[in-house]
């Protein structure tokens, strides 16, 4: 993405250990989710439990938008940051600088990923780590609202970027 560089010389930390899981993303399946390939479960304890590591291993090798690094290299998301309840999913990130221009559009990358790996069954709520943004309820209200996001998915231009973001790190052109 070209403009202003809200973070130029950002801290690049080790990645944390892969989880043994083959994710459908790096088998190289489409992480849209297809309700045709879904089986169909008879009762709710048929219904396979989510956890930490699986929802972070869908988000961790996302793009950020101003650097040739992932969200995890960035420390920008942990398996902590990530609560998991019955059917609702709360992800919560830390923008590398206060007054990073971009939490709108990680914000967004880390829910249209879950939106397309996730079983619709789950709600996703999507929010900025406390004290660590500038305006970071507007933000989350932004990241949170569906009419916005919805919005947002129908910028062509946003969503070129978007997917972008959603390609491994090191596979996608200048943002």
């Amino acid at each position: 993405m070209t403009g202003e560089i809200f973070n130029a010389n950002p801290t690049v930390y080790a990645l944390s250990k892969r989880s043994t899981r083959k994710s459908k993303f790096e088998a190289g399946q489409s992480l849209w989710v297809d309700e045709l390939d879904q089986p169909k479960l008879t009762d709710e304890s048929d219904i396979e439990p989510i956890d930490q590591d699986e929802i972070f291993d869908l988000i961790r090798s996302i793009a950020d938008p101003e650097h040739p690094n992932s969200l995890e290299e960035l420390r920008v998301v942990s398996a902590e940051q990530i609560e998991i309840g019955h059917n609702h999913i709360l992800v919560e990130f830390t923008p590398t600088v206060p007054h990073c221009g971009m939490s709108t559009l990680i914000g967004l990358s880390i829910r249209v990923r879950l939106m397309r790996s996730l079983p619709q069954r789950f709600k996703v709520d999507i929010r900025v780590k406390p004290g660590s943004h500038q305006s970071e309820l507007a933000v989350n209200k932004q990241l949170n609202d569906k009419e916005r996001v919805a919005a947002a998915l129908e910028n062509a231009t946003l969503v070129g970027t978007l997917e972008k973001c959603l390609e491994p790190v090191g596979e996608h052109g200048s943002l």
